[in-house]
This record gives structure tokens, sequence and C-alpha cells, in this order.
């Protein structure tokens, strides 16, 4: 066994779709490292927690070399005890047909009372991201309720909507998706989100001159990586799981280790007014992770007034979502 320290890390919904298909590969060394040992705390409730017995007894049967220890429990302040990570994916989950502002009312509360728990539990360090939707809101209620803790320290994934853009700019520029650099996800991780074509590059030329066809690019590409979503609880009866999960780790991986040279990834954190964002929203921008663990928006990109145009929608959007979480909690946020 390595000598570092375990990074140990909670999960809430870990018997789920989502994170039955990402606790197995944080626990493999894949996000952290494979010298570095890892711990898990694994929370679930109600009859979840007949599922999370048989999760762990998986764990056990891998023999994962640098899994040092898990935690398997249904109450919050155990599950977050002494994190260093919190992966928030237990929400109830949209279905076809539910709109968003119908999951604020019921997962609200859930958030409140995760994020009281991360606040008296966990580390004071710790980082918290929420995949569990509409997550740039319940990412706000959580880290309003751990009020004394970092707020640069919450965030909301938009990895997923990224992962899908770089794909389908691949698929039509006929590269892959390793090729495609300098993606950005503006807003919410919803139907209004942006994905900024404008400002990616493939194989190191601007996507607008590798891809001659704007129309597409402004038409159907936009549209087609906002309801990407939709069309896959239609065609599988049920929301994105294992590509939720993987992105999930792909923004732990991100956070955790510094930003390639020339590159960003996409993630939502508070607005405090970069781009003329109303401040006080989670809301999903280009970032790069320094040396030192510490991220900083990526500053100084050009914004046209089509990018600017399909921003403010997304913007009204979280602010109307963090008016009705406000009203449902009776809280201000």
């Amino acid at each position: 066994m390595a000598s570092k320290t375990p990074i140990r890390v909670a999960v809430t919904g870990a018997a789920g779709n989502i994170g039955y298909a990402a606790i197995f590969r944080i626990a493999s060394g894949a996000v952290f490292g494979p010298d570095q040992p890892v711990a898990l705390n694994l929370i679930e409730v109600g009859p979840g927690l007949n599922a999370l017995a048989g999760v762990v007894m998986e764990l056990a049967d891998c023999a994962f070399p640098l899994l040092t220890d898990v935690v398997a429990t249904g109450d919050l302040d155990e599950g977050f005890r002494d994190v260093d990570w919190c992966l928030l994916i237990g929400a109830v989950p949209r279905k076809d047909g539910m709109e968003r502002k119908d999951l604020l009312g019921i997962n609200a509360k859930i958030f409140v009372g995760q994020g009281q728990a991360i606040g008296r539990a966990a580390k004071k360090t710790v980082k918290v991201l929420v995949v569990g939707n509409p997550c740039n809101t319940n990412a706000l209620i959580a880290l309003r309720s751990a009020a004394h803790l970092p707020a640069e320290n919450f965030f909301a994934m938009t990895r997923l909507d990224e992962n899908r853009a770089k794909s389908q700019l691949a698929a039509k520029a006929g590269a892959h998706a390793s090729d495609v650099k300098n993606v950005g996800i503006w807003g919410n991780h919803s139907s209004t989100q942006y994905p900024d074509f404008t400002n990616a590059t493939i194989k190191g030329r601007p996507a607008t001159e590798v891809i001659t066809d704007h129309a597409w690019l402004k038409e159907s590409f936009v549209s087609d990586v906002q309801k990407r979503g939709a069309v896959v609880i239609k065609a599988r009866g049920a929301s994105s799981a294992a590509s939720a999960a993987n992105a999930a780790l792909d923004t732990l991986r991100a956070l955790h280790f510094p930003t390639p040279a020339g590159d960003w990834h996409s993630v939502a954190v508070l607005s405090k007014g970069d781009y003329g964002i109303t401040p006080g929203i989670m809301f999903g921008c280009p970032i790069r992770t320094k040396a030192d663990g510490q991220w900083e928006i990526v500053q100084g990109l050009t914004l046209d007034a089509f990018s600017r145009e399909k921003i403010a929608i997304t913007e009204k959007e979280l602010l109307e979502e963090r008016a009705t979480a406000a009203e449902a909690l009776g809280i201000k946020l």
C-alpha cells in the first residue's frame, strides 16, 4: 500500500445507477491516480440501504489495492465525517415529461440537510460537487446551508454537457473527441445551457474555421447538446447514468489536477460578476485548476452577440430557479 494519506470521498445515492457507475472507478485509482489510496463513505436512504449492502460486498470482492476502508450509512453526519470530497448524486431523478422546476420543490430540502451536515462533519477544506438535478440550484442550496465553508469549494456539474459538445463537434469535423479543446459550457445544466463553440478549437484550429457550416453550429449543434438529456431519457426510459458518472469523475480529476496548458474545463461555480453574470447564482463557465489546487475563471474570452444572447437566457432561468427554491424553502438564497 502506498504511504500517501487516503483521500476520503463521500458519495450520496451510492447504490443508485450513477453512484454505482462511479464508486468502483474511484476505488480503482482511476480518478486520483494509481498511487493514491482512497476511502469511501457511501450514503443511502430507505430501501437504498439494502442495495448498498450489496455494493459494499462487491467492493470487497474487487480487492482494490488502493481502497483503504468503506463506510456505509444512512446517517448524514457519519457519512460526511472528515471527508475531503463530497459527490452529491442522490436526488429524485428527472423523468420523461417532468419540468426542472418540479424537481426544485422535491429536492431542495434534501440539499439543505446535506449542506448542513457537510458543514458540521466534513473537513473545512472539503470540496463539494453536486450532480443531482437541478444541480446548479441544488449546489447553491447546499452552499448556503453550509455557510461557514468557502463558497469556492462548491461546484455543480456541467462536464456532461462539455463531453457531449466535444463529441458532437468531433463527429461533425471528422475528428476524435480528444482533438476538441476549449469548449465552455455557460449557465445551467439544463436545456438552456450554452455550449460555446465560438472559443473552441479542433486540432488547434478554431472550430468555426474547421466547421464552416455555421448554421449547423448555431442551430443543430446548440439545440442537440441542450436536449441530449431528454433524448437519452426517451430512448432508455431513464436519465443518463454511465455518462453522468463519467462526467462527474472527469470533474473530480479536473479539479484535483492542474489543467493542461492552453485548455480549460467547465463547471458551475458561484458567480461573483465575471462576464457580467449576476452574482450569487451557480453559473457554468470555463475554469482552470492551478498547481496549488485553487481554480480561476478563464478571463478575456470574446463573447459575440449570439453567445451573449444565449447566456442571457440561461442566466434568466437560474435566477428564476433561485427564486422558486427560496420560496419553497422560505429562506433567502
